[in-house]
């Protein structure tokens, strides 16, 4: 019982750096979104063209909806992590899972939170709600 314990608050701190990495790259997808807009408005302001123009549109809208959507729900996963909701688990692994195709950082990233998530440890800490166990002694 007292292992199991300080395994589960082992894993509790595992759990609070992969929602904080979850935080700062979906914070930055976001980042990347608002860039794009502004560096795309930047850019129409020179282009007379009013084909070049709906190009431009066509290319700006779907990444910026891409990389908002995927910063939202990084965010919104990290933050269910941190207070410990089960949906929060689940967003992440999801997130975590399709990170697993931005090869190397992402790959690396989604590695270690899938491994955080899909300890035994961890998701007994889930079912419970994170409830803050008294540390061992």
């Amino acid at each position: 019982m007292e292992e199991n314990r300080m395994e589960e608050n082992r894993m509790k701190k595992h759990v609070n750096v992969a929602a904080i990495i979850q935080i700062v790259f979906g914070a930055l997808l976001i980042l990347g979104a608002l860039v794009i807009v502004f560096a795309f408005g930047f850019a129409e302001q020179f282009v007379d063209d009013p084909t070049a123009l709906k190009v431009l549109d066509i290319v700006m809208v779907p990444l910026v909806t891409i990389f908002g959507l995927f910063g939202a729900a990084m965010v919104a996963g990290g933050i269910g992590l941190l207070t410990c909701q089960s949906w929060g688990r689940v967003l992440t692994l999801v997130m975590a899972a399709l990170g697993l195709l931005n090869i190397p950082i992402g790959t690396l990233k989604g590695v270690y939170i899938i491994w955080v998530l899909v300890q035994p440890e961890t998701v007994s800490l889930f079912e419970k709600g994170c409830r803050e166990t008294p540390p061992v002694q």
